[in-house]
């Protein structure tokens, strides 16, 4: 063999152990710590990786339901705010939404209203097109009516986001 072959492949990021521990983890705690350091030594992509890992073990519903991802939506856009704004933001209006009608009914009810709300306008400035509420009612398009998902098709689009990449 030789001095070649016996070279194990080097990782192209320079940050791959880092990336590679946070894919794994699933301890919300250790995710923010990783998340607010990385965003001192202003380490963007590790920043980036821990905050969107975070926001998948966050919620306590079960993984591929709608309900999970419309908490993930919510995590996501709190610990966006709360980290710009330095102090902790939490979406009163929704979560109280939620609590009184549930998830699903939610979520119809934004998507029905003739103006996207002020979620779906943050989440895309912040290019998390994905955890829109009108992504979310597309992924599980069983769960609502034609014509709300017409509406999420129609404000999706608007924003310049093809509505097929989330089905």
């Amino acid at each position: 063999m030789n001095r070649e072959q016996g070279k194990t492949k080097m990782n192209t990021h320079p940050n791959q152990r880092e990336l590679d521990y946070i894919a794994a983890c699933g301890d919300p705690l250790k995710l923010r710590t990783i998340a607010k350091h990385a965003r001192k030594q202003g380490n963007t992509d590790v920043e980036k990786a821990a905050s969107l890992r975070l926001y998948a073990v966050l919620p306590v519903e079960d993984p591929g339901t709608l309900e999970h991802d419309v908490w993930q939506s919510i995590h996501a856009l709190e610990h966006s705010l709360s980290n710009e704004r330095g102090k902790t933001v939490r979406l009163g209006r929704t979560r109280n939404s939620i609590t009184k009608f549930g998830e699903q009914n939610t979520v119809a009810k934004l998507l029905l209203k003739p103006k996207a709300s002020e979620g779906f306008a943050m989440l895309m400035e912040r290019g998390m097109p994905e955890r829109t509420f009108e992504a979310v009612a597309l992924k599980h398009a069983v769960r609502f009516n034609e014509e709300e998902l017409e509406a999420a098709s129609t404000r999706l689009l608007a924003a310049g986001q093809l509505p097929k990449s989330f089905q």
